[in-house]
């Protein structure tokens, strides 16, 4: 099947996860060369960047990325701006940098956890759209359900396929659709999605708990394989 991925393997992608917020959200320092891009910052962004300098010293931060716009992985954002400076950008889709205030209200309500407001983000990422650090790319992947406009951040990469994939798939299952904006339909579409175009091989990081990896969602996971029907 044609995909609009660039699966052409180039450079290398070092991974560290730290595990962060009220709910354990894991946040992502993705590095290559000299650059890192910060994925999903949850919470105490002045202390994800002191994680940071004490795990990839001297890395630089190109990029602040968040898969969604839920309170639990975009808590982190404003207090990484100001660790770092105001002039690292930060980036999310389009339609999901519209529920940011919905999303921390609805958590503060439901949880009594208190977010702090992400700035306005300086890029509005779409499907295809790509960002580039170090000698890799990260590739924009749609993927609506868990919220309107959560994306997948798909590389190829020489040390293996990886994909930050939010709450968007968990092993064996998909992310809660029943918060404001989910759809069961559209999440079951976008896990299809990842199945038909993802490599067997990637090692999708997720936002809470374990990884997995394509080949083993296509074996196991019910919803992916329903979702398959759309791209046969």
């Amino acid at each position: 099947m044609e995909t609009f991925l660039n699966m052409k393997k180039n450079g290398s992608l070092a991974i560290h996860c730290v595990v962060n917020g009220p709910i354990q959200t894991n946040t992502y320092f993705a590095v290559s060369g000299d650059e890192a891009v910060i994925i999903d910052p949850a919470w105490e962004g002045e202390r994800l960047a002191e994680v940071l300098a004490e795990r990839c010293p001297g890395a630089r931060v190109v990029a602040i990325i968040c898969t969604h716009g839920h309170a639990d992985h975009i808590g982190g954002v404003a207090g990484l701006r100001r660790a770092l400076g105001g002039d690292v950008p930060f980036m999310i889709s389009e339609v999901d940098a519209g529920i940011m205030a919905g999303a921390i209200a609805s958590m503060r309500d439901m949880w009594g956890f208190d977010h702090e407001m992400p700035p306005t983000p300086d890029r509005l990422l779409r499907e295809g759209d790509t960002v580039a650090f170090g000698d890799v790319e990260l590739q924009v992947m749609a993927t609506p359900g868990h919220t309107p406009g959560g994306i997948v951040l798909f590389c190829a990469a020489s040390t293996g396929n990886v994909a930050f994939v939010g709450d968007t798939l968990f092993p064996g299952a998909h992310g809660r659709t029943d918060l404001e904006g989910g759809s069961e339909k559209q999440v079951i579409d976008s896990l299809g999605k990842m199945g038909a175009f993802l490599p067997g091989d990637t090692l999708c990081l997720i936002g809470h708990n374990d990884t997995t990896i394509i080949a083993d969602e296509l074996q196991n996971n019910l919803f992916m394989r329903r979702g398959l029907r759309h791209y046969r």
